[in-house]
């Protein structure tokens, strides 16, 4: 995903360190390899996008700006719906993008997208081609339980109707 150099940010004694973890999540990361970075994003505004694909069409369900800082986990963070400081710009990439995503992965339902702006600059951080946990307040907030729209790419109804 990036082409410049990366720093390994477990050193080789972190097995030795942790030989009887827990949660297995260390040596699970660790058996694969060494878990790499290229630099820290400070000081970026996280956001999380709920979007609902058919196959054809992708609706943009909503676009939640985080509160905190970009880092903070999603399910520790709070989030604005509508967006408080993104402008038209902003927003109109972020939809391209998240549009973009949908059909290049082939998602067919719900799909969370994880993005930070710094400077500018557009990052994805994660794409997630399943619901979230933000679906239910997402619906709530635009007032349009998308439900049926799920059900449509089941056979419920002729993809590209979103």
């Amino acid at each position: 995903m990036c082409k410049a150099p990366l720093t390994e940010l477990v050193p080789p004694h972190i097995r030795q360190k942790y030989p009887n973890d827990k949660t297995g999540q260390i040596n699970s990361v660790l058996a694969e390899g060494p878990l790499l970075f290229d630099s820290y994003l400070g000081g970026a505004i996280e956001i999380d996008v709920d979007a609902l694909c058919d196959g054809k069409d992708v609706f943009v369900a909503g676009i939640m700006e985080h509160i905190e800082e970009a880092g903070v986990h999603s399910g520790d963070s709070a989030c604005t719906l509508p967006p408080r400081s993104l402008d038209d710009k902003t927003i109109a990439e972020i939809k391209r993008q998240t549009t973009e995503l949908a059909l290049a992965l082939g998602v067919g339902g719900l799909m969370n997208v994880q993005y930070a702006l710094k400077d500018g600059q557009l990052y994805v951080l994660e794409v997630n081609p399943r619901a979230s946990r933000t679906v239910p307040f997402v619906a709530k907030v635009i007032g349009y339980p998308r439900r049926r729209d799920c059900l449509a790419h089941y056979g419920w109804r002729e993809p590209g109707q979103l």
